[in-house]
């Protein structure tokens, strides 16, 4: 189970497992197979860590001999996941995270919000990339890249929860991407998923909590320049 600890992010999981590696708290099977995956992925694009997320769910998917489906072995079927990995960091991660510095992180930081019309620009280059999301590859098919939800359903929804988390209703009015992410809902589990994103859902929380002004005198500068 994900918790803070001292500022730390701690993960268990279990006295039933031998290895310390990535570690869960699981409650079934499935929970098991998920967990390493979309813990992973939640931390690192929450807290926008240099790490390379993307390298990151590959190693685990081949440590942990994850079901096939979320890293297809036949190569055909791993190319198209490839390919969403490859297009998600310029077009899906390039504005959705934006969202939540906006609205949150960025006025917290500077103790000012920022104009509407700069949040009015981040969720226009959202919307053209939702569009090309569902144009380009979910299309007709129940997950981006076929019938079986993959990495490319993981990294993207996980991005996509951030604007969901400061108030940004993304799924309004596009059926086909609702459908989409109740469907990755389920295949993940409903309790888990929304304990996974429990961080990025309860995000505007953090607008209450004082901050010490020399950090904001240090951090507010860096944190504009992000959006430029």
């Amino acid at each position: 189970v994900m918790r803070v600890s001292n500022g730390q992010m701690l993960l268990s999981r279990g006295p039933s497992t031998r290895d310390p590696g990535v570690c869960l708290s699981t409650n079934s099977a499935a929970e098991t197979e998920v967990y390493p995956l979309l813990i992973s992925s939640l931390l690192i694009e929450t807290f926008h860590e240099c790490l390379g997320s993307i390298a990151i769910l590959l190693y685990l998917s081949r440590k942990y001999n994850t079901p096939d489906h979320w890293y297809p072995s036949d190569l055909k079927k791993r190319a198209k996941v490839d390919e969403y990995l490859s297009w998600h960091q310029s077009n899906i991660r390039a504005n959705a995270p934006k969202t939540m510095w906006i609205k949150v992180l960025i006025p917290l930081f500077t103790g000012q919000p920022l104009p509407p019309e700069k949040l009015q620009e981040v969720m226009e280059g959202l919307a053209t990339s939702l569009k090309q999301l569902e144009e380009l590859f979910l299309q007709d098919k129940p997950f981006l890249v076929g019938n079986e939800v993959s990495l490319a359903d993981l990294v993207a929804i996980v991005e996509l929860m951030q604007p969901v988390g400061v108030g940004c209703d993304i799924f309004k009015d596009r059926p086909k991407l609702a459908e989409w992410h109740s469907r990755v809902e389920e295949a993940i589990g409903k309790e888990l998923f929304l304990q996974a994103h429990e961080l990025i859902l309860n995000i505007r929380q953090l607008s209450t909590i004082q901050i010490d002004p020399q950090l904001k005198e240090q951090l507010g500068p860096m944190l504009l320049k992000m959006l430029k």
